[in-house]
């Protein structure tokens, strides 16, 4: 009988042995699983934030560093407006004897001129168009279009074109917009 009972205690702790392995596996799959997956799901989640508030404070910074220079911004823009255009009685003037100026220093011969003034343009700023003829042998029209480009005054070349003239070498055309304040 002793064998015998020794055998039932042996069995029956191999099956609770067997069910507490068992359960620890259902336990490790249910529970264990279920907890690492909130867990990637939340370190996710503060990552995201983390990043999220790291862009904030970059954001924060390059805005006050914008509004820091805000006032030398303005202080800039008045000094453009007042030291390099031009004001509307004396934009046609001055803009021919910038013109005349620049011919004269790079040898070119100035031809025909036409100025057109579009004053719907939005802004602080308003655009005399001018179509300009010029010509002479090619250092002397880029000469031309050099000392136009980097003039005091607000300009831009919008159109630069060379073609054959009728007495001279080349012939160039330029299209420029020049600013002045209203």
């Amino acid at each position: 009988m002793r064998r015998n009972r020794r055998q039932i205690v042996t069995r029956v702790f191999q099956i609770a042995g067997t069910i507490l392995v068992v359960l620890d596996v259902v336990l490790y799959f249910v529970v264990y699983q279920q907890t690492q997956s909130q867990l990637s799901s939340e370190l996710e989640q503060f990552a995201s934030l983390r990043q999220r508030i790291f862009d904030g404070e970059a954001r924060i910074e390059r805005l006050t560093k914008y509004k820091a220079g805000l006032p030398d911004t303005g202080q800039n823009l008045a000094a453009v407006i007042e030291d390099h255009t031009l004001h509307r009685r004396t934009a046609y003037s001055q803009a021919f004897k910038l013109l005349r100026l620049v011919a004269e220093q790079s040898g070119a011969e100035l031809g025909k001129v036409e100025f057109k003034r579009n004053d719907r343009s939005p802004g602080p700023l308003l655009p005399l168009g001018a179509a300009i003829n010029a010509e002479g042998s090619f250092p002397q029209l880029l000469k031309f279009a050099h000392g136009l480009e980097t003039a005091s005054d607000l300009l831009v070349i919008r159109s630069f074109s060379m073609t054959e003239g009728e007495d001279t070498p080349l012939q160039l055309r330029l299209l420029v917009d020049m600013y002045f304040t209203p």
